[in-house]
Formats: C-alpha cells, structure tokens, sequence
C-alpha cells in the first residue's frame, strides 16, 4: 500500500479525495513523515517500521511522549494510530524550529529563549526512574560510548575521510576512546536525557517550545544533553553566552538536587561528554552523507569539527586524542 493510500484511510471516506498529502523533510532515520491538510486543518502522518512489528504499550516514542506529558513538558498529542501499518497521526506543531528563530534574536531574547528551554530539560533531568519506562533500563554505558565512537571510526575516518589517519593511528585512537569513555561512566550523576535535545528538536508552536524526536531518551550524565544544546552542529552561539547558560544549567541542577558536581567538575564533565557527543555527531553526519546520500548533514560536518579543538586544548585527558585527530581538526575550515 503506498504511503497516501494509507494514511488516507485513518479519514473519513468523504474526506479522502480532498487530502493533500505532503513529503516533508524528517531526521537521520527510517521514519517518513508527511504533512496532511484537509477539512480539519492540518496533521503530520509519521510512517516507522519499527511501530510496526512493536506493541504500542512497547512502543518507545508512544511510552516517552506520554511519560514527558504527565510531567508537563509541551509535546506533539497523539491524534490516531494504525499500529499494523506503522503509521501515526500527531498534532502539526508547525514548521519553525528553534534553528530558524536564532539568528533573528537579540542578544538578550536569545538568552530568555535558551533558559526557557534550559528549563524545560531540567525538568527532563528531573524525572524519576520508572521500571515500566524502557528508558530507565539504558544508559550512555561503556557500550554504548564506544559504539559510538566506533561508527565515528567506521564512516568518518574509514569511509568520508578515508586515508588521513594509517591504522596504527586509528588503533591508537581507539584505545584513547576507550578510556574517554571511561571517564564518562558515571552513574552516580546520571539522569534522564532526550538524547538528541538539539534546535532540530524544538519547535516553536505558538511561541511555546514543543520537544520532539524523544523516542531515544536513555540515562546519561546531565551535561549530555546540554552539550546537544550549547554545542549544537546546527548553529552557533555568541562563546560568552555558551557559558552563561552552562552556569545557569548547573545551577538549576543544584537547584533542583539533581547533581553532587562542584561547578569545576561540571566544566570538566561538560567538555569531555561535549567531545564524546561531537564525535558521535560527525560518524553520523559522514554516514548520511558517504553511505544513505542524503548530503543535507555534510555542511554540519566542518563546524562540528572546530567544535573539537577547544575541547582538547582545555582537558589534558584529550590531549593524546588531539594529536591522532590532528589531521582531521586541521580540516575544520572547507
């Protein structure tokens, strides 16, 4: 059945002829989303195979929306489903993304915006294990870090930008991976984390933030998703603002008694889960771009990188890394 055909029967039979069905561009994924405007207004159809052979009680991004709703977080309501298709019908929140409205904010609105949406993730950090929430069983373990830093390896080095680094070189790296990820368990300071809480991942609806893209939430330290935030590959903040809003986390964090961290801990964790993530975030934009084709992500590949050297040059811990890596960050600039 193709994609029109099947969103067009969640609608009424007299409704189907006057559907405009409508590709719309969606994330690194296998997801398809489509925006349907008929006599109603308009809705988002997301196709995911995944929803498919999964149970909607199982069903990860239906168990995290509604979780982050009974804790008041603005996300996209639910509006049908066919769980045997894959297919679910959610609230059109619009087309204008966090991303979009940056560049057009003065420097204090920007600030309000971005403690705005600072808030709304501490009240993400603030949620409690639940043991029926899938969520609370993952975790950015050992495992999980080198996995990867391993597709970084794979798609980066190995395939985009094949033949910089020898193998020895990237061996070494590997082992210098090993243990930044060992550092960077710590489930003592671990709390909830969307996983991907970048300006992609925020609309703005009616002037109100609505958090989307949250099926993949796992347990990880807090300065995860705040590295996605101030160290976002999609756009660049004012360096003074980065780190008045890394304060102002770290405040609501204490705040809230959702850290033991001094503040000079929470720099540190900050900028060694910040290279961790940039890295991730590089694998996955030289994968979509080498490997799926879809070269919308390789302009994000060379900020991404420059992101990498203030990183190295502030942690002794990275200094082994940044040398190996060296031939890459010096690519940083087209």
């Amino acid at each position: 059945m193709e994609a029109s055909e099947l969103i067009g029967s969640l609608y009424p039979a007299q409704e189907r002829k006057s559907l405009k069905i409508l590709r719309i561009k969606g994330d690194a994924s296998n997801r398809q989303y489509f925006r349907v405007s008929g006599e109603n207004g308009n809705q988002i159809a997301c196709i995911d195979p995944a929803f498919r052979s999964t149970a909607p009680e199982a069903y990860p991004f239906l168990i995290i929306r509604e979780m982050l709703a009974s804790h008041g977080i603005r996300v996209p309501h639910i509006l049908d489903s066919e769980p045997g298709q894959g297919l679910l019908i959610i609230e059109d929140c619009g087309d204008l993304m966090l991303q979009d409205e940056v560049s057009h904010l003065d420097t204090h609105r920007l600030s309000d915006r971005y403690r705005q949406i600072i808030d709304i993730l501490i009240r993400i950090q603030s949620i409690r294990p639940d043991r029926s929430v899938p969520a609370f069983s993952l975790s950015f373990d050992h495992e999980k870090l080198m996995f990867e830093f391993d597709f970084f390896i794979e798609h980066g080095l190995k395939n985009h930008f094949t033949g910089l680094l020898d193998e020895d070189s990237i061996n070494a790296l590997r082992r210098e991976f090993d243990a930044i990820a060992t550092l960077l368990v710590r489930p003592e300071h671990f709390v909830l984390n969307h996983r991907d809480f970048h300006s992609r991942n925020i609309m703005l609806f009616r002037n109100e933030p609505v958090v989307i893209d949250f099926q993949d939430a796992r347990l990880g330290l807090p300065q995860y998703d705040a590295v996605s935030l101030l160290r976002d590959s999609y756009v660049s903040l004012d360096p003074q603002l980065v780190a008045e809003l890394k304060e102002y986390h770290f405040e609501q964090l204490c705040k809230n008694g959702l850290t033991t961290m001094d503040n000079p801990e929470y720099l540190r964790f900050f900028d060694l889960m910040a290279f961790q993530r940039n890295v991730k975030a590089i694998g996955t934009f030289c994968y979509q771009t080498a490997v799926v084709r879809n070269r919308s992500f390789e302009p994000s590949i060379a900020p991404t990188l420059a992101f990498l050297s203030d990183y190295i040059d502030a942690r002794p811990e990275l200094a082994a890394a940044g040398r190996l890596l060296e031939p890459l960050v010096s690519r940083k600039t087209p």
